[in-house]
């Protein structure tokens, strides 16, 4: 065969037109490679064992139209895709927009079952008409709908069915459903962390921060085959920068005392001011004593008195001692500012 010049590859078209006599789609860029050459880093897509399995033949036209996927390969690649992502998908051709329509029809239960689980849009929360809504969609085959029924399930106390859910959407590729799998087989009895960290490692690979956060536990407590100190540091990290308040606080915890990092009391405190500044109670304590030292007492009282309010007793008593120091307009000062904060954003997957 000849070779194809990289000006006639740009050439090509990727999208059907008119004279085709229907849609026809030969190319789609998010299964291919990214703009530098690597695979795509999308985790509903890398992540997704349908996809890592199919193989394209390029001496065969056919294996390149995608439009000719067959149904149940086309709805188990788009498990768990969510409603923004599945209407981009079905916009790509005829094939695909009704192919993908059972899916389109379990976001609407999903939606439906989330109302009733959270008590949202006018509706008091019921468990039983969530999960119904919830196995509805699951059963059209969408993973974030088997992900919830799982949830569901756990919170009624009835596990095992909860776990059957959450092994269903992990198997389709999905991260919360690895994650909570992961979770849930380190509560088991018997224990089985192997398996556990198996699927916490899927999750975390495909950037579930959530899942990141645990693996790195799991390594640091010696409850996989081995501890590995430096491999957890590096998933505490991982999650931390990807969000997750409470790696955030176990990453300044390990800088401050250089646990597994090289000890860095600026780094230490940059994190924990990141982690104290998106709510989470023992940074916000650890950051008031930080700055009660550095004799910043306004602020110190501000972030002593957060996390007084969200439970830290010992919080109250080093706020009590600077008080006393404090004029009354600079208490009031301070109280003010703790009224008026609010935590930054934050991940919690």
């Amino acid at each position: 065969m000849a070779a194809i010049s990289p000006e006639s590859q740009m050439n090509q078209r990727t999208w059907p037109c008119k004279s085709d006599g229907g849609p026809r789609f030969t190319a789609i860029s998010f299964i291919g490679k990214g703009k530098h050459g690597s695979k795509n880093d999308n985790p509903r897509l890398t992540n997704n064992p349908t996809i890592n399995n199919f193989q394209i033949n390029p001496k065969n036209q056919d294996f390149a139209d995608f439009s000719q996927l067959p149904d149940d390969v086309l709805l188990k690649i788009a498990a768990n895709f969510t409603l923004p992502n599945l209407r981009a998908a079905s916009q790509v051709c005829k094939s695909w927009c009704d192919g993908l329509r059972p899916l389109r029809e379990a976001m609407l239960f999903l939606k439906n079952g989330k109302r009733f689980k959270h008590g949202r849009g006018g509706v008091k929360p019921d468990l039983n008409k969530a999960l119904e809504s919830f196995l509805k969609g699951a059963a059209l085959g969408s993973t974030l709908a088997m992900v919830d029924a799982g949830l569901v399930y756990w919170e009624m106390g009835r596990k095992e069915q909860g776990i059957a859910f959450y092994r269903k959407a992990a198997a389709l590729g999905d991260p919360a459903g690895q994650c909570n799998l992961g979770i849930c087989l380190l509560q088991a009895n018997p224990l089985d962390s192997e398996e556990a960290i198996k699927w916490l490692y899927k999750a975390s690979v495909a950037g579930y921060v959530r899942a990141q956060y645990q693996l790195a536990l799991c390594l640091h407590k010696n409850r996989g085959p081995s501890r590995n100190l430096r491999e957890a540091v590096t998933w505490f990290l991982k999650a931390a920068e990807g969000g997750y308040v409470r790696a955030m606080y176990n990453i300044a915890m390990r800088y401050s005392v250089g646990e597994g990092l090289v000890q860095s009391h600026k780094l230490a405190r940059k994190w924990m001011k990141r982690a104290a500044d998106r709510g989470h109670s023992k940074a916000q304590f650890e950051h008031g004593l930080s700055l009660f030292s550095e004799g910043n007492m306004k602020k110190a009282v501000v972030y002593l008195e957060l996390a007084t309010r969200a439970g830290e007793t010992a919080a109250d008593h080093v706020k009590y001692v600077i008080l006393q120091e404090m004029s009354t307009s600079c208490r009031d000062r301070a109280m003010l500012l703790a009224d008026n904060w609010r935590p930054l954003p934050s991940s919690s997957r």
